[in-house]
């Protein structure tokens, strides 16, 4: 169901490489994320507006927004009522994570309610919205592909692997693919469309012969479009998590117990219900910042090795998250082979000015300062990850041992509307025919929040323009 990615060795981070899971499965990513449904700050919007037209400004993914969601209990004038993609409030919130928001109250940030986190600025700190319906997890298979599957013009083929494009000159014609053993092809009349993420879209196309041609020169693959920026600009959200031991009964390390198991099967209800990371805020590592650049992350549990270890005991998870990084790193290949992993180097606190590394241990400070706010110093019992450790020794072993991503990747396909860019305002690859991207590899720029509402939205948009070009094609053809 995993991709199962690893980064190549990261200097910033004590020279780790850092697993990068993505959705191998209907539904990508969104069938295996943390379900949070954020849409992001409007300027992170009108900064696509700027670059790419004003389509993708933050009054016309507003509408998007309403298209998308059906938002079963929540009020405010910002949540669609209609959508596909159901979004509400967890049916059961871990007491920790009200204890967490009443702690961050104590240090002096702003609580918000949930019905305004996915408002134009939404500052401050609030229990996470989700994309559940009745407490289990609603993924872009289940809000789209259920009712997409009964159309006769739609195949839908599983276990199998894309590995070049086809092309009659510069013209996009069809995909190859690897089917049950078999090499085979698919034939376009009208365009191809990639949707496979910031990290096999950029592969893919290197794969076919659009992307850096001296890159793509040396592993012998023929040059079709020289296209320098394909690959570059990878952004990714690094998390700085602290995790402590509790002394409570009610964390997620209990999570798997007989009684949960039925109250989720008889209820939906009970830690089962639990997207992980139930709250959330953005903040300001410095005050003269316009926006907030820090996100802060609870988890009632004990996230230990990037998820991957096993905890121990019971226990909480303190994570912060740099934003808008300054640091950018790279999809590149490691041979001409489609079945290969890319190499994925997404050169964490790298930037030369020092500015993520500054804000990361502004971040982290401010983590320490919540652990020891009443609502929360009373259940923590010690450090668990890093062990051992408490102020600025655990700040330091956090970026070194610790630091991991969020699962953000975006922008190796970059829009815009200067000639540098990868694809145009319309989602159309530069250099070639009759072929789109529409996934997170062509945000302009990473957005403050999660990357899950705003692919769908880029999904959304691909749609449209696809649709308004075939409208635009039969009227011709009519006359």
């Amino acid at each position: 169901m995993d991709w199962n990615y690893d980064t190549e060795p990261q200097p910033g981070l004590g020279d780790r490489r850092v697993y990068w899971p993505r959705g191998k499965t209907l539904g990508g990513s969104s069938s295996i994320n943390a379900m949070v449904w954020v849409r992001g700050f409007a300027a992170d919007y009108d900064h696509w507006a700027a670059v790419a037209g004003s389509g993708w400004g933050w009054e016309s993914a507003v509408e998007y927004f309403r298209r998308i969601e059906t938002t079963e209990d929540a009020a405010g004038d910002h949540q669609g009522r209609s959508g596909p993609m159901s979004v509400s409030q967890l049916r059961d919130p871990n007491p920790l994570t009200d204890a967490f928001l009443q702690a961050c109250t104590e240090v002096g940030l702003g609580r918000t309610a949930p019905s305004e986190i996915n408002g134009p600025s939404p500052e401050g700190v609030a229990q996470a919205p989700v994309t559940q319906r009745r407490g289990r997890r609603c993924s872009t298979a289940d809000a789209y592909l259920k009712l997409a599957r009964r159309r006769p013009n739609l195949t839908l083929l599983t276990r199998t692997l894309t590995t070049r494009i086809l092309f009659e000159g510069t013209r996009a014609v069809g995909v190859e693919y690897r089917h049950r053993g078999a090499m085979r092809q698919a034939r376009a009349d009208a365009e191809v469309v990639l949707s496979a993420g910031a990290i096999n879209t950029p592969a893919l196309l290197m794969c076919s012969g659009i992307g850096p041609a001296d890159h793509l020169r040396s592993l012998a693959i023929p040059v079709l479009a020289d296209v320098p920026e394909v690959g570059r600009n990878l952004a990714d959200h690094l998390v700085l998590p602290i995790v402590v031991g509790v002394d409570s009964s009610q964390t997620l390390y209990d999570a798997e117990t007989r009684r949960q198991l039925l109250r989720y099967l008889i209820r939906r209800r009970g830690m089962l219900t639990s997207n992980i990371a139930e709250a959330f805020g953005f903040v300001r590592s410095n005050t003269s910042l316009e926006l907030p650049d820090i996100e802060l992350l609870f988890v009632p549990g004990p996230f230990v090795d990037e998820g991957l270890g096993k905890p121990e005991a019971p226990g909480i998870t303190i994570a912060a998250i740099l934003l808008q990084p300054h640091s950018t790193g790279s999809i590149t290949l490691r041979s001409s082979d489609p079945t290969q992993a890319p190499r994925i180097d997404p050169r964490y606190l790298s930037d030369e000015a020092g500015h993520d590394r500054a804000a990361a241990v502004a971040a982290l400070q401010l983590c320490e300062r919540i652990l020891q706010a009443p609502a929360l110093a009373g259940h923590v019992t010690g450090p668990m990850q890093p062990p051992g450790l408490t102020g600025s020794p655990r700040i330091a072993a956090v970026i070194e041992r610790h630091a991991q991503t969020l699962y953000h990747p975006t922008s190796t396909c970059r829009m815009g509307s200067d000639p540098d860019s990868v694809v145009d305002p319309d989602l159309r690859v530069r250099g070639v025919d009759q072929l789109r991207v529409a996934d997170a590899s062509i945000m302009p720029r990473i957005i403050r929040g999660h990357t899950n509402a705003p692919a769908i939205l880029i999904g959304e948009r691909a749609a449209d323009l696809i649709s308004n070009r075939a409208s635009q094609r039969a009227s011709s053809e009519s006359r």
